[in-house]
């Protein structure tokens, strides 16, 4: 069993991308992997915004990024790139918080005029901190994922089949074959 930390890079509790990262969390546990989130927005911003690199919140989480052998990172893509908040958490970590470990991002976005921000904005920065092998990363336009008044998500058919195909391939690269591959 792998331990995946999965970071919500998001300014808001109740966005899309936190949201659909939270279901994909789901499918990773069900896989057999320990799951633990980080929601980026709950770090005091006077840490992010104030470099303390002592702050018990960052020495927190760059003890999370220690420990996990995965990380997922969503991001929503604001003026094509990553939020503002995940780069403040991201710049406060070690630079090579990411060394020997597999890396999954994920983003969200209104336009598809965005879904290179992965590649050319999120992708250098975690190579930069050392990550292993940064698997293949997914863009989902925001109109894919509808969430429910109980507060249910449902992602789109052809979306949702990218998306469990991404999870389970950066499962496999964690070393552990995706369980729930052959009943999707």
């Amino acid at each position: 069993m792998a331990t995946v930390l999965s970071v919500s890079g998001s300014p808001s509790a109740s966005s899309r991308t936190h949201r659909l990262l939270r279901h994909l969390d789901r499918r990773l546990t069900a896989q057999g992997h320990e799951v633990t989130p980080l929601d980026v927005r709950t770090v005091p911003a006077e840490a992010l915004l104030g470099a303390d690199f002592a702050h018990p919140a960052i020495v927190e989480a760059a003890e999370l990024f220690a420990r996990a052998d995965g990380v997922v990172i969503a991001t929503p893509v604001y003026k094509a790139a990553y939020s503002g908040v995940l780069k403040a958490l991201l710049d406060l970590l070690p630079q090579y918080a990411l060394t020997g470990k597999t890396v999954l991002p994920l983003a969200t976005g209104g336009t598809t005029a965005h879904v290179l921000a992965i590649d050319y904005a999120l992708r250098p920065v975690l190579n930069s901190m050392g990550a292993a092998h940064i698997v293949q990363g997914w863009f989902t336009l925001d109109k894919d994922i509808t969430v429910h008044e109980d507060g249910t998500l449902s992602v789109a058919s052809l979306t949702d089949e990218a998306l469990t195909q991404v999870v389970d391939q950066f499962s496999t690269a964690l070393g552990r074959t995706p369980l729930l591959a052959a009943a999707s």
